[in-house]
């Protein structure tokens, strides 16, 4: 248990102004799930927590919103100079405690970060703000607690300040440690996340063995899954039985087990091996409904794990200290109710474990809720 404390985790996200969300602060457990009504905000959530995870990884802020003034919450009048913007934020808890990151972006008339706030342990740890518009920065001041109370350098306003503040920081003191050891926890948990969109079009082609880690739209499971089912490792036999077990449980007919078969041009295809009547057959995924292969896919991602899934950990940081959180939109979209059933009892167990979180959106959160571990944010009014 101390290890799982020990790893940078989320624990709440703030849309305190984003799209149609005004004042609104989400708490987040190991397993959270976004509900209610088409409209009421359950995809928004899920992206202001993507563009917070992308910022955290150092991407540009244009990268991250192609089409800012979509994010700025309705009716939202100009300024005196015809500025808008919106403003998002999380906390992330970890071994320096809680940490809180707060971030102001300007939409119009140009895309550009105007204020940044990090604080923990009562201390205001890092601030930006926007002094010259007629510059590409914002003058930032992190705590010190030396001679000088705080260091103030420009940082560019393109980016996120916190994600900047281990190549500035020197940690010459004690203000300073404090300053680089939450960075780094916010930084760890952001970038630390697997967002997950399976499309079931994409997934019912052969694919090329040996295509690296599993993709967003998860295109590539078949490749995933030779690896994954690769008998050669003894270590992947308990995956391999839980994938199994899991395809019994979603997909229909009795499924004995998860197979892959190399085709003659060197592409691989996944199979649902069956046993009817005393007769062993085998059923390409291509052939399975829209429901079937999503369920698949998301009990794959779920089951695996960083080395499995294309998502950019830091190789530095000690295993027991890293967090996974799968983000998905539609964690029930073409699933039936067993299906969903399912996939939701398979994911508050792998969430339990300490290894890997979920925060997904859901039409129906009914076989979730009660769950221990799981925390349902209903967003109907």
């Amino acid at each position: 248990m101390e290890a799982t404390r020990a790893r940078p985790t989320i624990t709440e996200l703030r849309l305190s102004a984003f799209t149609s969300h005004r004042g609104a602060a989400f708490p987040l457990g190991p397993m959270t799930l976004f509900t209610g009504a088409s409209g009421s905000g359950k995809s928004t959530a899920l992206r202001a927590y993507e563009s917070l995870a992308r910022l955290g990884a150092g991407a540009p802020l244009a990268d991250v919103f192609p089409d800012p003034v979509a994010c700025v919450p309705e009716r939202a009048a100009p300024d005196a100079q015809g500025r808008r913007g919106f403003r998002i934020g999380c906390t992330v808890d970890g071994p320096v405690g809680p940490v809180q990151l707060d971030l102001a972006v300007q939409a119009e008339p140009e895309l550009r970060i105007v204020g940044e706030r990090l604080t923990g342990r009562g201390q205001t740890l890092l601030t930006t703000a926007l002094r010259d518009p007629g510059r590409p920065t914002v003058q930032a001041a992190w705590h010190t607690a030396g001679a000088v109370p705080v260091t103030r350098a420009p940082l560019p306003d393109d980016r996120l300040g916190t994600a900047l503040l281990p190549l500035r920081v020197g940690g010459r003191t004690e203000g300073e440690s404090l300053v680089l050891a939450a960075a780094e926890q916010t930084v760890l948990a952001l970038r630390s996340v697997f967002v997950c969109d399976p499309q079931p079009q994409l997934m019912r082609h052969p694919v090329a063995a040996g295509q690296g880690r599993l993709r967003r739209g998860c295109e590539n499971l078949a490749a995933v899954l030779d690896r994954t089912l690769d008998r050669s490792h003894d270590g992947c036999a308990r995956r391999r039985a839980r994938l199994a077990a899991a395809a019994r449980a979603g997909c229909a007919g009795p499924v004995t087990e998860l197979a892959v078969e190399q085709l003659a041009d060197g592409t691989v295809r996944a199979l649902l091996a069956r046993d009817t009547s005393g007769a062993r057959a085998a059923t390409p995924v291509s052939r399975l409904g829209e429901g079937e292969l999503r369920y698949l896919a998301l009990a794959l991602v779920l089951l695996t794990g960083p080395g499995v899934l294309a998502v950019d950990q830091a190789p530095e940081v000690p295993p027991a200290l890293r967090s996974l959180t799968v983000l998905a939109d539609g964690f029930d979209r073409s699933l039936d109710r067993r299906q969903a059933r399912e996939l939701l009892s398979l994911a508050s167990a792998v969430c339990a474990e300490g290894r890997i979180g979920l925060v997904g959106a859901v039409g129906d959160a009914s076989c979730a809720r009660g769950a221990a571990g799981v925390t349902v944010v209903d967003l109907d009014p």
